[in-house]
């Protein structure tokens, strides 16, 4: 053998010997890594393994009597009588009849069905069975009603109770607790939308618009991102709210602008609105004859009439709502004209002080009573929307007129009622103090929220 040969005799002896140690060291790692990973197995094995001391031989038992005295039978009877009535809460429901809210409420005795059936104020139930109307009962076990308590109006309930003679039907107030509600919104889309994102009552989002109606005009005026701040009457009953009353007072930012209202009773307990200064927010006539509604046609003195098919003045508005909605008077009035009239349908004429006169037109129909020569007074109701003579859809149209010249009613300036009187503006800046410092934290504390 030659040199070469040992030497390559001697790297491959080598390589071998290199390759064995390599997988040597490789299974002493996994080894390693296995006996680890192993520890926690011997530690549960342990935990079995140490175990107290435990008893392997027989265990003794034991016989133990005791005397229990038995409940007193008449304490059992009193106790199933008193503890087994049943109260059962609920809502009147669309197409309800006495007969199925009385099985809903598993009042099963026929002498309470005739009861409610033929009672002269009992009665008044089967009436008066309007969607959403709280009704609760409380029965036996056997089904026989107990009490029956049925809410009327938002305070008056109808209660029907059990005595020895029989049953006895009484209508009662409840007692309610007035407290301020505090609510703040944001305008997206309109009054409206704000305030149902804001759980405000529709009621206190009509009352704000006939407030500041004087000074912002809902149909138009509102931008996105306004906002206001309300302050209104709550009615509850045992931490319930049951109601809702008047607004307070309210603060609006329209367009950058701020309005304030403070609200003060007059002596006929009539809320009515101020500046915080004490100027009134009250006019003289309404800006819209209808409860917040919206425009469809302005005034002009040149519109294609889309029935006549030709270019006409039109000398007032158009306010579109739904057949029926109620139409209120502007202002104080006496009527002067009511019937029938060409184009204008079934209208009304009211002539008010100061030479201005107003027409409503295109009714469906008028007020009862409603007569030429009759006072009528501002915000009372004197007709109903419609569709009569010349119109393509249910609308009022509405007019405006000084001294025989038609003005638009959108634009025309309204003359203001007079400022508080002398005798209330002491006990008035009282409570105007609070209401706007209640306004400003409002305004303050919900300002992160608002943006």
């Amino acid at each position: 053998m030659d040199i070469n040969e040992l030497n390559q005799n001697n790297s491959t002896q080598s390589a071998i010997l290199a390759q064995n140690t390599d997988k040597a060291e490789r299974k002493l790692k996994l080894r390693w890594i296995l006996a680890i990973s192993c520890l926690p197995l011997f530690g549960i094995y342990a935990a079995f393994g140490i175990a107290p001391q435990t008893l392997t031989g027989s265990i003794a038992t034991e016989t133990v009597l005791e005397e229990i005295a038995l409940p007193d039978a008449q304490l059992l009877e009193s106790a199933k009588n008193t503890e087994q009535n049943f109260w059962y809460k609920d809502f009147v429901r669309r197409d309800d009849t006495l007969q199925n809210i009385l099985s809903r409420l598993n009042i099963r005795n026929r002498d309470a069905y005739e009861f409610i059936r033929n009672d002269l104020t009992a009665s008044e139930i089967a009436k008066t069975l309007i969607p959403g109307k709280q009704i609760e009962a409380e029965t036996d076990i056997d089904g026989n009603l107990v009490k029956f308590e049925y809410q009327l109006t938002a305070d008056q309930y109808l209660t029907i109770n059990k005595t020895a003679d029989g049953y006895q039907a009484e209508k009662q107030l409840r007692a309610l607790e007035v407290r301020p509600i505090l609510k703040s919104a944001k305008i997206n889309s309109s009054l409206f939308g704000a305030t149902d994102d804001a759980n405000i009552p529709d009621n206190i989002a009509i009352q704000l618009a006939d407030i500041f109606e004087s000074e912002i005009d809902f149909h138009s005026d509102l931008r996105r991102g306004d906002h206001f701040n309300v302050i209104y009457e709550g009615s509850y009953h045992q931490g319930e709210l049951i109601k809702t009353g008047d607004v307070l007072a309210a603060e609006f930012v329209n367009d950058g602008k701020i309005f304030r209202a403070i609200g003060y009773r007059d002596s006929d307990n009539k809320m009515q609105y101020y500046t915080p200064e004490g100027k009134s927010l009250h006019k003289s006539f309404l800006r819209s004859p209808l409860e917040f509604t919206r425009v469809s046609s302005g005034f002009s003195v040149a519109r294609f009439h889309p029935v006549l098919q030709r270019v006409r003045a039109h000398k007032g508005v158009d306010m579109a709502a739904p057949t029926g909605t109620r139409v209120k008077a502007s202002g104080d009035a006496v009527v002067d004209f009511v019937g029938q009239k060409g184009g204008y349908g079934n209208v009304i004429v009211l002539k008010h002080n100061n030479g201005v006169s107003t027409v409503y037109g295109h009714l469906s129909r008028f007020a009862a009573g409603l007569r030429r020569g009759a006072k009528v007074a501002q915000g009372e109701i004197i007709g109903f929307v419609g569709m009569t003579g010349v119109a393509t859809g249910p609308h009022l149209h509405y007019e405006f007129l000084l001294n025989g010249q038609h003005r638009d009613p959108m634009k025309v300036a309204l003359p203001k009622s007079n400022t508080i009187d002398a005798r209330d503006k002491a006990e008035f800046a009282n409570i105007s103090n609070q209401l706007t410092a209640q306004l400003r934290l409002l305004g303050t504390s919900n300002i992160a929220a608002l943006e």
